[in-house]
């Protein structure tokens, strides 16, 4: 995920008008920080992006920390740590790392839609404890191949818990873009729904998804438009 693993979007139908927004960086047509009322989320998101993930308009790494008060989005391949990443002190014990992997969604609970998971990627057996300990999140933005990379690159990682999603609900971008997995999220998505099951807060949900809605709505508009 991105937590989302996706193939890249087709080429741009977005005409290229005028200059990106300096705060989301989309083209002005997509531009939805006029909508944006940052909110205070109690578990914190770090997002590390792949260089190469260049997904000006559907990408919603950008979007996603601009929604949340601690949130911090960090471009490069690798970070000696944790701390190096965020540029602060901080114990990773009290992290988790949001990554599918090789994990198949037949061997999480169903009744689940954000798992901790051992070393193997089996799911821990006292999940309200594991759960309940995390106190930020890391997510990998990229594709399939570029999140693992960041996985691999960053051994730090390992010293985090893990945590895999097993969504009820597609990806929002519908046919908008091709996801090579159901389970597959956009970054907001996923952010959404890990952080909705980790802090008790639904209005983090509620205002990332409304950010990421709006989005495919004037993504749609603009592309007929055009």
């Amino acid at each position: 995920m991105k937590t989302s693993r996706r193939n890249k979007a087709s080429a741009s139908k977005i005409p290229a008008t005028e200059q990106d927004c300096p705060r989301c960086g989309k083209p002005p047509a997509l531009c939805v920080c006029d909508a944006i009322a940052p909110v205070d989320n109690r578990v914190e998101l770090l997002i590390l992006q792949h260089p190469q993930e260049q997904d000006r308009e559907l990408g919603t790494a950008r979007l996603t920390a601009l929604t949340l008060k601690h949130a911090t989005l960090k471009i490069g391949l690798s970070w000696p740590s944790l701390a190096k990443a965020l540029g602060r002190p901080v114990d990773p014990r009290h992290w988790a790392v949001l990554y599918l992997g090789s994990v198949s969604p037949a061997n999480l609970p169903r009744d689940r839609e954000l798992v901790a998971v051992d070393g193997k990627g089996a799911p821990l057996a006292d999940q309200r404890h594991a759960l309940g300990e995390i106190e930020g999140v890391v997510l990998l933005d990229g594709s399939w191949s570029q999140a693992k990379t960041l996985w691999w690159r960053n051994p730090w990682v390992l010293k985090c818990r893990r945590l895999v999603l097993n969504p009820k609900q597609r990806s929002r971008y519908g046919t908008l873009r091709r996801e090579p997995r159901r389970e597959s999220l956009s970054t907001l998505e996923a952010a959404a729904l890990a952080l909705s099951h980790l802090g008790t807060q639904p209005e983090v949900e509620a205002a990332l998804l409304k950010s990421f809605l709006l989005l495919l709505e004037r993504y749609r508009a603009a592309t007929i438009a055009s």
